[in-house]
C-alpha cells in the first residue's frame, strides 16, 4: 500500500514493508458501505458495479529468503526489480495492465477476457526465460481466469484470493500453474504442454484443476523492449519509489559485484526508522453470512482495514507514515520513544487475530 502523509522525503526502506496488491484502499466505497445498513443486499448493491472478468497473473520471487542473508536491503530491492520488469513488458505486450503498486516482491497483471489464453501463456514463458537468462532471482507464477470485483485498481473476491494462494504458497521459480479456467480457453490443438499439479483444496474450490505449462511456444522478445527499464516512465511498472531512487536502483543492478556502490547507495538513501506492527482478526462473517468470500465480507474486511488507517493518523506525529497490508498496520516513526508512546496508546477497534 502507499504511505498516507504525513511523509516528509522519501524511505525507501518503508516501500517494501508493503504486500503491493493495490495502490490504496478503497475509501469512497468504504464511506457508502459504512452509510448504508452493512447487510448482504448493501455489499452486493455496492460491489455489483466493480465485477470484472479476465486473467488475474501473480508472481512470487522464490529463493529470496536465502539471498537476503547475505545482501542488504539496497541489493535485494535490486534482485527482484529485473523479474518484475520483465513480466511487465511482456504482459503488456500481450495485452495487460499492472494491478496495484509493486512495492514487494510479488506482482500483478490483469488480463481482459478478449486476451487468448495462448497469447498469455506464451508471454509468460517468455517472461520465464529471459528472467533465467538475465536475473539473479526466478518467480513463480500463478494465472486464474474469473470474476473479481476490481477495486481502486486491486482485484479483490475469493478467486482474486485464491489465485494470489497459488502463486505464493505453491510455486516455485521458473514454474507457471494455471487453473482449469484458463486451459479451458486455449484453443483446439494447441501445443502447449501441460501436466496436472496437487494443490491442497484446489478441486473444491474457484480454482479447480490446476495444471503447470510444462513448453509451448514462446512470444517473440522484441515485442518487450521496454524490459531494459529506459523506455521511459510511461513503460515502467508502478514503482513506490522516486525517479532519483529508482535510477541509483538500476546503477545496482546492473553492477551487483560493485561493493562501494552499493555503499555509497545505502549512505545516500538508507535511514534508520522505528516500526510499530500491528495485526488484526478477521472480520465477524456476520449472520446468515457465512460464506468468507461473499460482498459483505469483503466489505467488512476493508472497513477494518480503513479503521487500521484511520487510526494511525489520528494517533502519529507530525512526522510519521502508515501503510495498511491485509489484516496488518505498519506505522512508522522517527523517534523510537515516539513508536513506544503509540504502541502504549493503541486501543484498536477491530478484532484481535486467531
Amino acid at each position: 500500500m502507499i504511505p498516507d502523509t504525513p511523509v516528509p522525503g522519501h524511505d525507501p526502506g518503508a516501500d517494501d514493508l508493503a504486500r503491493g496488491a493495490a495502490p490504496g484502499l478503497p475509501m469512497a466505497l468504504v464511506e457508502r458501505w459504512r452509510a448504508g445498513g452493512r447487510t448482504v443486499a448493501d455489499a452486493r448493491r455496492v460491489l455489483g458495479v466493480h465485477v470484472t472478468t479476465g486473467y488475474s497473473v501473480v508472481s512470487d520471487s522464490a529463493g529470496l529468503t536465502r539471498l537476503s542473508r547475505s545482501l542488504g536491503l539496497l541489493e535485494v530491492l535490486a534482485i527482484i526489480d529485473g523479474p518484475k520488469r520483465l513480466l511487465h513488458a511482456y504482459g503488456r505486450a500481450a495485452g495487460g495492465r499492472a494491478v496495484g503498486v509493486w512495492a514487494a516482491d510479488n506482482a500483478q497483471m490483469f488480463h481482459p477476457a478478449s486476451i487468448g489464453a495462448d497469447v498469455l501463456l506464451s508471454a509468460l514463458l517468455r517472461t520465464q526465460d529471459e528472467i533465467a537468462r538475465r536475473c539473479r532471482v526466478r518467480i513463480g507464477v500463478g494465472v486464474h481466469h474469473g470474476s473479481f470485483y476490481d477495486l481502486d485498481g486491486g482485484l479483490y473476491g475469493a478467486e482474486a484470493d485464491s489465485v494470489e494462494i497459488l502463486a505464493e504458497n505453491h510455486t516455485e521459480g521458473g514454474e507457471i500453474a494455471v487453473t482449469e479456467a484458463v486451459t479451458e480457453r486455449l484453443p483446439a490443438g494447441h501445443s502447449f504442454v501441460l501436466r496436472r499439479k496437487g494443490v491442497p483444496g484446489a478441486p473444491s474450490g474457484p480454482l479447480r484443476t490446476v495444471y503447470r505449462v510444462l513448453d509451448g511456444p514462446r512470444a517473440a522478445a522484441a515485442e518487450a523492449a521496454s524490459g531494459d527499464g529506459a523506455s521511459g516512465e510511461g513503460a515502467r511498472y508502478p514503482i513506490p519509489y522516486s525517479a532519483a531512487f529508482y535510477k541509483d536502483l538500476l546503477r545496482l543492478e546492473r553492477d551487483p559485484e560493485d561493493a562501494g556502490l552499493a555503499a555509497t547507495l545505502a549512505g545516500r538513501h538508507l535511514r534508520e526508522r522505528t516500526v510499530v506492527l500491528a495485526e488484526r482478526g478477521e472480520a465477524d462473517a456476520g449472520a446468515g453470512d457465512e460464506d468468507g468470500g461473499s460482498e459483505a465480507a469483503i466489505l467488512r474486511e476493508l472497513d477494518l482495514s480503513v479503521s487500521m488507517r484511520e487510526t494511525g493518523l489520528r494517533l502519529l506525529p507530525p512526522v510519521g507514515a502508515v501503510k495498511v497490508a491485509g489484516p496488518l498496520g505498519i506505522y512508522l516513526f522517527d523517534e523510537p520513544a515516539a513508536a513506544a508512546r503509540f504502541a502504549r496508546d493503541l486501543r484498536p477497534p477491530w478484532p484481535r487475530p486467531g
